[in-house]
């Protein structure tokens, strides 16, 4: 096994220290060596696989937890994962009129407990709501101002303690976890005591276990 002077082995450190998510893979224990060593081998263009795997099984041990990775850590273990499934994300034009109009649904949805959130975007609003309530929301609105309809989407949340406020570093580290194992996040955001992602339906397990493992 090559030590960390050897230029595999430093040439694999100084790559993951520049891919975050890489790195935190390995650390957070939800990598396979043999496949992170096959794609730092091919994205450097190193022949020595057995030198790179070998690199990447080294990489966490003594390295120190970087971006308060620590106190992320600890965060974690005090975190549960929450999924709803049937989740559609509607995508509407930007202006007061289109806001003005989705008030009374949104505020219907609320009343009856049922999945609503409004985010507010650059070019428009973004409302994720149960796929049942989509009709609800778009005949609220006048044609054209709907610009896309989103179904078969799964909403896995993860909640954390308030402390997670003042604890920079949790929604990079899981959408990182979440990047290596090629699962596409459509929607992600932070609020309060959550970290939310919008993901397609058919990678909810994956995300899943990728999460648990990373709550420890």
């Amino acid at each position: 096994m090559p030590d960390s002077r050897s230029p595999v082995a430093r040439q694999v450190r100084e790559f993951l220290d520049a891919h975050p998510p890489l790195g935190d893979a390995l650390r957070a224990g939800v990598a396979n060596y043999a496949a992170m060593g096959r794609r730092v081998a091919d994205e450097l263009g190193v022949r020595q696989l057995d030198a790179v795997v070998a690199a990447c099984r080294r990489y966490p041990r003594g390295r120190g937890e970087s971006y308060g990775e620590a106190a992320v850590r600890r965060v974690l273990r005090k975190s549960r994962i929450e999924s709803r499934s049937k989740v559609a994300a509607v995508t509407v034009q930007l202006g007061t009129d289109v806001l003005q109009r989705l008030g009374d649904v949104v505020e219907e949805l609320l009343d009856e407990n049922l999945l609503c959130r409004v985010i507010q975007v650059s070019r428009g609003t973004v409302i994720l709501v149960d796929e049942d309530s989509v009709a609800r929301v778009t005949r609220t609105l006048r044609e054209g101002h709907v610009v896309r309809v989103r179904r078969g989407l799964v909403e896995v949340a993860v909640t954390s303690p308030e402390s997670i406020e003042e604890t920079p570093g949790l929604l990079r580290l899981l959408s990182g976890l979440l990047a290596t194992q090629a699962i596409n996040i459509v929607e992600a955001l932070s609020c309060y005591t959550d970290t939310i992602f919008l993901l397609d339906e058919k990678d909810l397990s994956a995300a899943i276990s990728t999460l648990a493992k990373a709550l420890g």
